[in-house]
C-alpha cells in the first residue's frame, strides 16, 4: 500500500527554489519586496510543489484574518447583487475576501450571524441599514471589529455608513407624482419595522403628501415582505377599495414588478389606468412591461466606496466621517398623469 504524501511545507519551497524561508515568505506575502528572478523562482516552486500557505498560521503572526463578513438582509432578488459584488471585486483588489450571509429580514438571526463572523476573525463587518440593536454596535466596538453600514444613509448617525437619503429619494418622487395630478395614492412598502430603509421611504411620501396639501385619508399604505407575489397581491388589495388610488408607489422594484403583473391579469393599463413606480433601478426595472419608473440608487459605487471606506478604517485607522450618495429619478412608462387630470 503507498503511503500518503504530506502536504509541501515552506520548506520544500525554499530547497527548491535555493532560498530561505523567510525569502519565501516574503515572496508570498510582500512580492514587492522580492527581486524579480528570485520571485520567479520562488513562484516556480510553488506551483510545481503544489504548496498551499497555511493560512491559519498566517493569521495568527498578523493578528488579522483579511476577511470582510457582509450580512445583507436577503438573497432571493437582486436588490442587493450589485453593490455587493462591487464590494466584493474591491475587497479582492486589496487581497481581503468576502464571507456572506443572509438574515431574512431577522434581528434575532442577523444578531447572531455578525457575532459569528466576528468570532471566526473578520477584520470588519458591512451591515444594511442602521436599525438594530444598539448592544451590537457596542460588542463590536469592544472587540474593535470596524463595522460599515450601506444602503443607508443618516448624516447624525455614531456608525459610519455610505449610502443614501432615503426619505429624500423617495419623497423627490412622490412630489413627481403628485406633480402630475395624482391625488389618491397607494403605498405598497416593506415591512418597516426594524427597517430604517422602508421607513424612511414611507415616511418620505408622507411628508410630499402633507406638502402638497392632500388630505391624509387619500393616501392608503400597505406593509409586506419584499417578493413579486407580495407585491401583485398588495396591487389587489389597493384596487379593490371603493376609491381607486390612480397612483401606487412601491417601495422596491420587485413589489412594482408584482403590482405591474396583477394589472396585466386584472386587464389594467399602466398608466392608463393606474401608474406603478417602484424604487432601486435594478434590471428588472427595465425589462419589466411596461418599463418602471423608479429611482436610481448607485449600488455599484456604493458597494466600491463602502469597501475603500472599511479597507481605510482597517489598514490607516482613519474614522470615516460616512458618504452621502446621490439618487435621481428615472422616468420609464409606468408612470404618467391621471385618467381625470
Amino acid at each position: 500500500m503507498s503511503k500518503l504524501r504530506s502536504a509541501p511545507t515552506l520548506d520544500d519551497v525554499a530547497k527548491m527554489a535555493g532560498v530561505s524561508t523567510a525569502t519565501v515568505s516574503r515572496c508570498l506575502n510582500d512580492p514587492d519586496r522580492v527581486v524579480e528572478a528570485t520571485r520567479q523562482r520562488v513562484l516556480s516552486a510553488v506551483d510545481r510543489l503544489g504548496y498551499t500557505p497555511n493560512f491559519a498560521a498566517r493569521v495568527m503572526a498578523a493578528k488579522r484574518s483579511w476577511t470582510i463578513g457582509a450580512i445583507i438582509p436577503t438573497m432571493e432578488n437582486a436588490i442587493f447583487a450589485r453593490g455587493l459584488q462591487a464590494f466584493q471585486e474591491e475587497l479582492h483588489q486589496h487581497g481581503y475576501t468576502l464571507l456572506v450571509s443572509s438574515s431574512a429580514y431577522d434581528p434575532d438571526l442577523e444578531a447572531e450571524q455578525i457575532r459569528t463572523l466576528v468570532a471566526r476573525g473578520a477584520d470588519g463587518v458591512l451591515l444594511i441599514g442602521h436599525d438594530r440593536d444598539p448592544k451590537i454596535y457596542k460588542e463590536l466596538a469592544r472587540r474593535n471589529t470596524p463595522v460599515m453600514i450601506a444602503w443607508s444613509y443618516l448624516g447624525d448617525a455614531q456608525v459610519a455608513s455610505v449610502g443614501f437619503d432615503n426619505h429624500a429619494a423617495m419623497a423627490e418622487l412622490a412630489n413627481r407624482v403628485i406633480g402630475l395630478g395624482h391625488q389618491r395614492i397607494g403605498v405598497i412598502s416593506g415591512i418597516t419595522a426594524g427597517n430604517d430603509r422602508a421607513r424612511l421611504r414611507v415616511e418620505g411620501i408622507r411628508d410630499a403628501v402633507r406638502q402638497n396639501s392632500l388630505a391624509p385619508s387619500d393616501l392608503t399604505i400597505l406593509e409586506t415582505p419584499y417578493q413579486i407575489e407580495n407585491g401583485a397581491k398588495a396591487f389587489s388589495k389597493l384596487m379593490s377599495q371603493g376609491v381607486r388610488p390612480t397612483a401606487i408607489l412601491c417601495g422596491n422594484d420587485v413589489l412594482a414588478v408584482g403590482a405591474l403583473y396583477r394589472a396585466r391579469e386584472m386587464g389594467l393599463n399602466v398608466p392608463k389606468d393606474v401608474s406603478v413606480t417602484g424604487f432601486d433601478d435594478i434590471e428588472l426595472a427595465r425589462i419589466a412591461t411596461p418599463a418602471l419608473t423608479t429611482v436610481h440608487v448607485p449600488h455599484r459605487d456604493m458597494g466600491r466606496r463602502a469597501a475603500l471606506a472599511l479597507i481605510d478604517i482597517l489598514e490607516n485607522r482613519t474614522p470615516s466621517s460616512g458618504t452621502r450618495l446621490a439618487t435621481h429619478i428615472v422616468e420609464r412608462q409606468s408612470l404618467g398623469p391621471p385618467a381625470s387630470a
